[in-house]
């Protein structure tokens, strides 16, 4: 589903109306569709306040206060500045206050302390201007009466059993009032909302921080605005169906082999969870055989908790991979479909050149002693590398090579957090996720590589422009082995078959998918593993 600005939403809607479907019935299907959300939310334990602005947020908010009034529930609109004579919209709805009568805002603070649900259809997604004047103390006075409203003290108290207090549901219409639709930037003033309802598609800034944090739960409403007419290249928020297409198949005549041989290099006496995790993960996903090249250290501790990985020792000191691991890892590649390296690699300086040696071919050419450059005369054919993710160590690894990703094959998945990105691209972690888009967009057509910038909404971009967004952001993902969890998912949907550009959204998303899952079941806190132990749950809520 694409996401767009708030000026090509604008060209949709004039196009639209154009094409016969007039602004007011879209109104209508914007209202009949907000007014849906809120009676889901049913039964009610008091009334539902909606605030009601001058402008077509406004009008849309009107619609749906009416249909909540016509099936049967107390919803009361307040009205802010929205002066037009003889509006059908406000004729439409029983007990409108209107704010102009309710200067010191009495009865607004009354009515926050009672309500179910406030409903925010102040300002709509082209507002850019900070909020102040009379909407600014209208807010204030909902911002006061919530807080006093949260603070109540229970008149009875049980020790053994936290009260639930008082929850009052904000749902935005559109967006959250003081959110610039275009930036993600947020007044401060703004009513963070539980569920906000756009239209059409999403725009920017409900993907954008700090603004999307005050989004809540999203849901994109049809307003029989055709969805082909956002721009080829806006960016795309990944959606369960589209997800769903992209799986690979499970024929029931399907043997190890059908599923593909994923080459795990990763972990070292420090770090040997993250290949255990790996490995978990790529089983999880579907992978029919998962092998992990480690050293002996590691292979032994991720036998005792993992059977299932066959293994490969390498060349290893204190536990850290050698650069004469290479010639033992080659003979590998072709009887693998995919490879993974990097999660829990340590950062080594034997370790490092191991990297630049296995991925690049730059220490390749075995010597008497050691690895030394080729030179221009050694000819020898180098083998292919299978579909390629590179993550943590791997990246901090490429980050010390002068020609960095690029030296990668085409197309290879880079899976950096904002500080791996840093040092890859020299850039501030500040710079980065103030810019996370265009900073995933530059380099992945800079390395001719794909980059899963992860974060809350992770951000996908493939080296021709396209840019997928993950429709997640979940603080239970950020645990210690998170990012394994997620790199051992790319490289076992990649040995099932995928295409890269593929793998690395249905990944992201099926990561995300079991840790949401994972948290609703268990709690906020997660264990990577835990991560890892839904994947097969998140896979087959997609495929139904």
């Amino acid at each position: 589903m694409k996401m767009v600005s708030v000026s090509e939403m604008v060209a949709m809607e004039r196009a639209t109306d154009a094409s016969g479907f007039t602004y007011d019935q879209m109104m209508a299907a914007a209202g009949r569709a907000l007014a849906d959300v809120i009676l889901s939310y049913a039964p009610f334990n008091g009334p539902i306040l909606f605030l009601i602005g001058p402008g077509n947020n406004g009008g849309d908010g009107l619609v749906a206060c009416a249909r909540v009034q016509q099936a049967g529930a107390t919803a009361i609109p307040y009205i802010w500045k929205r002066k037009q004579p003889n509006d059908p919209l406000v004729a439409a709805v029983n007990d409108a206050i209107w704010a102009e009568q309710d200067p010191d805002f009495a009865t607004l603070a009354e009515l926050v302390g009672r309500s179910d649900i406030i409903v925010d259809a102040l300002l709509g997604t082209g507002n850019t201007r900070a909020i102040g004047g009379s909407l600014a103390e209208l807010l204030r006075a909902v911002h006061s009466a919530m807080n006093e409203s949260r603070s109540a003290q229970p008149p009875l108290i049980d020790p053994a059993h936290p009260r639930e207090p008082k929850q009052v549901r904000v749902i935005a219409c559109d967006c959250p009032s003081g959110l610039f639709c275009d930036t993600g930037e947020i007044d401060p003033l703004a009513l963070h909302a539980n569920h906000t309802v756009t239209f059409a598609l999403p725009k920017y800034g409900h993907f954008l921080q700090p603004g999307a944090a005050a989004c809540g739960r999203l849901t994109i409403a049809d307003i029989h605005i055709d969805r082909g007419l956002a721009p080829d290249d806006a960016p795309d928020v990944l959606t369960p169906d589209e997800v769903a297409a992209m799986l690979p198949k499970r024929p029931p005549t399907a043997h190890k082999g059908t599923f593909g041989r994923a080459l795990i290099v990763a972990g070292s006496a420090n770090f040997p969870g993250a290949a255990a995790i790996a490995c978990r993960a790529a089983y999880r996903v579907g992978a029919g055989l998962a092998h992990l090249a480690a050293a002996s250290v590691v292979g032994q501790l991720v036998a005792g908790q993992l059977p299932e990985p066959v293994h490969t020792v390498l060349p290893s000191d204190m536990g850290a991979i050698q650069p004469d691991a290479v010639p033992i890892l080659e003979p590998l590649l072709e009887n693998h479909k995919a490879l993974l390296v990097g999660p829990g690699l340590g950062t080594e300086r034997r370790t490092v050149e191991f990297v630049e040696a296995f991925l690049t071919g730059r220490l390749h050419a075995r010597r008497a002693i050691g690895f030394l450059a080729p030179t221009e005369n050694d000819t020898r054919e180098r083998p292919t590398l299978p579909p390629l993710v590179v993550d943590a160590d791997g990246l901090n690894a490429l980050a010390k090579l002068d020609s960095g990703p690029a030296a990668l094959p085409p197309h290879s998945i880079l899976t950096p957090h904002p500080g791996e990105m840093s040092r890859l691209t020299g850039l501030s972690t500040k710079e980065i996720n103030a810019n996370r888009w265009d900073v995933a967009r530059r380099f992945a057509a800079e390395w001719n590589q794909i980059v899963v910038l992860k974060g809350a909404f992770t951000a996908i971009a493939h080296p021709d422009g396209a840019l997928a967004i993950s429709p997640f952001a979940n603080a239970a993902l950020a645990t210690a082995g998170s990012g394994d969890v997620l790199a051992g998912a790319l490289v076992g949907l990649l040995s099932q078959g995928l295409a890269p550009w593929d793998a690395a959204r249905a990944g992201v998303y099926l990561h995300a998918l079991a840790g949401q899952l994972a948290s609703e079941a268990i709690g906020p806190a997660l264990l990577a593993s835990d991560i890892a132990q839904y994947l097969p749950q998140a896979l087959a809520q997609l495929r139904r």
